[in-house]
């Protein structure tokens, strides 16, 4: 499995200051910017998956929005530590 839960309690200490905190939005975006990267490699073998990578891009979008909304700093630094282009 490509995602064991140490994996997951790395990303949520890095992202979310600790790694219990999996409920911030930083840490669950950067879950999901993971879970997307991971599934590159699906989409390049199997081109029609669509339903895949849309729920996965509209999840962190949606959580963008949402992280945007509340605090613009937060937003733009999480924008920049992950690479994520808007």
């Amino acid at each position: 499995m490509y995602l064991t839960s140490e994996k997951k309690a790395e990303l949520f200490a890095k992202y979310g200051n600790d790694a219990k905190n999996t409920g911030s939005a930083e840490s669950q975006i950067a879950l999901f910017t993971f879970r997307i990267n991971h599934l590159t490699e699906h989409l390049k073998e199997n081109r029609k998956d669509f339903g895949t990578e849309r729920a996965l891009v509209g999840k962190r979008r949606r959580m963008l929005d949402y992280l945007k909304a509340k605090d613009i700093e937060r937003y733009r630094a999480i924008i920049k530590e992950l690479g994520i282009r808007k």
